[in-house]
């Protein structure tokens, strides 16, 4: 069985006789974990196992842990960082800002290895313009070059640790001031403007072999009627052509306020794919999951199967001889001293 383009969630610590079903079928291709899937370090590995042993190839298994306030796993993990920590915390020392970068990268990947999780929805490639608070310190800085470096070296880490990065949100969502979660946002500026700004990090990630990119819900009305999620223009003439990103295409969650222009589940599921994602996520609705596995029934792209399956971890990592390591210790110790102050999580 291949994987197929569909990633949905769980709605509890286990995996219910209904989910099974629905992982089972070949339309499913990976699973979410969010913060409700987790009690301990032991009961979330036990969750991730099973569900890489329900099919050949396994399932992808993701979570969004990207630090800060989107960090899923808490008990036992180091606590990550908002991006943005990594160049204030050594202002105007680029070079000391990019080895913070690294290893909170190497650290978040590590310890989602040790649980078998395959990868992160992280880093976040969005500019820090100060107008969305969606985005907000979830960006590395305002600067495109500055994101680039932290970004790079963000990625590098987690690749070190056996872990592919996927970049968020093409072709940038810190322009608008809305949320996508819950409006739909239209960004007004021009192709040129975009590609000058923006769109910097995602070229530069991408010339340095990034694996992954996820589209924003974000309307950019002097370019596409559509969502960049939901538009060919943006997926297959900017990303698959003019930057010629060769990595896997994943949507941003379709149950998102700005995701319902495409019309119900499957319609979401076979808008996004049709545009050329390679993989659409359906989060926090099982009915709609059911709903878009049914809709695009026998959907099949062999090449997005070949991208999809390079997002499978590396390297096997247990936790407790990770928790004995010197190296670990030290970067954990320095990771976590970054973070100013306890902050909620962010449902995103």
């Amino acid at each position: 069985m291949t994987l197929g383009p569909l990633m949905v969630d769980l709605e509890g610590t286990g995996i219910s006789a209904t989910e099974k079903q629905l992982l089972l079928k070949p339309e499913v291709g990976g699973v979410i974990l969010f913060t409700r899937n987790f009690e301990s370090i032991e009961q979330i590995t036990q969750l991730v196992t099973e569900i890489h042993a329900l099919r050949t190839p396994r399932l992808l298994v993701a979570v969004d842990h990207e630090g800060g306030r989107v960090q899923r796993f808490h008990e036992g993990f180091s606590r990550i960082p908002a991006a943005a920590s990594y160049a204030k915390a050594v202002k105007n020392d680029l070079e000391k800002s990019r080895q913070l970068s690294e290893n909170a990268g190497w650290l978040m990947a590590i310890e989602l290895r040790a649980c078998g999780i395959d990868f992160s929805f992280a880093p976040v490639l969005d500019l820090a313009h100060g107008l969305s608070g969606v985005i907000g310190d979830r960006a590395f800085h305002s600067k495109a070059a500055t994101v680039a470096t932290l970004a790079y070296a963000f990625m590098h880490g987690m690749n070190r640790a056996g872990m592919q990065a996927v970049g968020k949100h093409f072709p940038g969502h810190g322009g608008v001031v809305e949320d996508s979660h819950v409006a739909m946002p239209v960004d007004h500026r021009s192709l040129e403007q975009l590609l000058h700004t923006d769109i910097v990090p995602f070229k530069s990630m991408i010339e340095n072999k990034l694996a992954g990119i996820m589209p924003a819900h974000v309307i950019y009305d002097q370019v596409d009627p559509m969502p960049a999620g939901y538009s060919s223009f943006w997926i297959q003439n900017i990303l698959r052509q003019r930057l010629d990103f060769q990595g896997a295409v994943f949507s941003d969650d379709l149950s998102m306020e700005a995701a319902g222009i495409a019309g119900g589940y499957g319609e979401r599921a076979e808008a996004a794919l049709k545009a050329g994602c390679d993989m659409a996520l359906v989060c926090n609705h099982l009915d709609g999951a059911v709903e878009a596995a049914e809709y695009i029934k026998g959907y099949l792209n062999p090449t997005s199967q070949l991208r999809l399956v390079r997002m499978h971890g590396e390297h096997a990592v247990n936790w407790a001889k990770l928790k004995l390591d010197k190296h670990w210790q030290q970067i954990s110790e320095q990771v976590v001293a970054l973070n100013e102050s306890p902050e909620l999580e962010m449902d995103v």
